[in-house]
């Protein structure tokens, strides 16, 4: 069975992952994580977008592990802001990962920003990178509004405040739906299902 690495450490997007492969019926890989292999030197994301983060995330992974690894760099991305924080979503704050002060700085800078002018976007980039492959980079985007107030127990990073545009959400937060309504609508599961037919010829070859 072929190991397929996203190179990340985060559970959540590694179950997302998992959960394409499987809905795709794609057989013949093990969907593993950052915590499954050697650990090694992980490049810092310096990139200005994120496609180069990404990129550079899944060279890194592939030149130090030798599997095919894929990569994801994603944010938010808010109109009222200038399309910020974009590639520094995760450490909006000053601290990376920090979901928590990450999410009420930016409900802070829109304090004063009324229900019309709250528009934004979720981005996910992914790349895949592996051996006889050329570099693979695809993007998704879900599209919404920023809330005023956190709602919901489910997701991460900035899915409390995020209101999808999807009729499917019906007003829910992205943190308030069910996997199977994230996965079909988010901007990672857009970006993902794109990859699915090189992983699906990837698998054919063996």
């Amino acid at each position: 069975m072929t190991q397929l690495l996203l190179a990340s450490r985060n559970a959540k997007k590694l179950a997302e992952l998992r959960r394409v492969v499987e809905a795709a019926g794609i057989t013949g890989f093990e969907v593993i994580g950052l915590d499954d292999v050697d650990e090694f030197p992980e490049s810092p994301e310096t990139g200005a977008t994120f496609a180069e983060n990404a990129l550079a995330k899944a060279r890194d992974a592939y030149a130090e592990t030798g599997l095919l690894s894929i990569a994801d760099d994603s944010g938010i991305e808010i109109e009222a802001l200038n399309d910020m924080p974009g590639v520094l979503s995760a450490r909006w704050c000053g601290r990376h990962g920090d979901d928590a002060a990450n999410t009420e700085l930016v409900l802070g800078q829109l304090k004063d920003v009324p229900a019309e002018r709250r528009g934004a976007a979720f981005v996910s980039v992914c790349a895949l990178v592996g051996p006889d492959l050329e570099d693979v980079v695809v993007r998704g985007e879900w599209r919404g509004s920023v809330i005023e107030e956190p709602r919901g127990d489910g997701g991460f990073g900035y899915d409390p405040i995020f209101v999808p545009d999807d009729e499917l959400a019906a007003g829910r937060t992205s943190a308030e739906l069910s996997a199977a309504e994230k996965d079909s609508l988010s901007h990672r599961g857009k970006a993902l299902a794109q990859l699915v037919p090189v992983l699906i010829r990837i698998a054919e070859l063996g």
